[in-house]
């Protein structure tokens, strides 16, 4: 457990990171609202940030939590079928080795509207009614999912709202040139670009 807490989200936070940064850039206008809502927790000051600021950044979170929906790090997951299961008139015996697509899960049109548009406030307490629980499961759901999901998120809202206080974040890579290769953690085939302008 300290081997996976530690290790194993390495690939899994960078990955996150970097498609956050790439669908930032190409939203200013969520940028612009992150740097709102971190004058109001922060003030104009540079002090640092702390683990009583992180629950307030709520909108900082939609848009992490949007950008794992639409490039989750880990973009499959697999289980061991317990029992027998019927599934679209389908009887899948027990025992039977299932991969669980969470890129395409996340992407389906009857689960989120509009599913490939960056759209944070999907994310907003009115909008999650009535969502299945496992419409949405970047780190996984159920008695396996990822132990480190809260380190996982505090560690990428600190990240990000500290680059954000720093740069501007402007367009190289778009979303549409992103083109997946199959591996254990979502990779584009070519680098994820991103230019980071001082903020004056």
């Amino acid at each position: 457990e300290v081997d996976t807490f530690m290790f194993e989200g390495h690939d899994t936070t960078a990955g996150g990171l970097t498609y956050c940064f790439m669908l930032l850039a190409n939203h200013k206008e969520a940028q612009d609202k992150i740097l709102e809502e971190l004058k109001e927790i922060l003030g104009d000051n540079k002090r640092p940030i702390t683990m009583e600021d992180l629950p307030k950044m709520k909108y900082l979170e939609r848009c992490i939590k949007e950008s794992l929906r639409l490039f989750p790090p880990v973009h499959f997951i697999s289980r061991s079928l317990n029992e027998t299961v019927t599934l679209s008139n389908y009887k899948i015996p027990a025992g039977t080795f299932c991969h669980i697509q969470i890129y395409d899960l996340h992407r389906r049109a009857d689960l989120f509207k509009n599913p490939t548009a960056f759209d944070p406030d999907r994310f907003l307490p009115e909008n999650s009614v009535g969502r299945h629980p496992y419409a949405y499961i970047p780190f996984s759901a159920g008695p396996r999912n990822c132990i480190g999901q809260k380190f996982a998120m505090m560690e990428m809202k600190i990240a990000v709202a500290e680059v954000l206080r720093e740069f501007e974040l402007q367009p190289v890579t778009r979303p549409s040139d992103i083109r997946m290769i199959a591996d254990a953690v979502f990779r584009n085939e070519g680098p994820v670009e991103v230019t980071f302008v001082k903020r004056q």
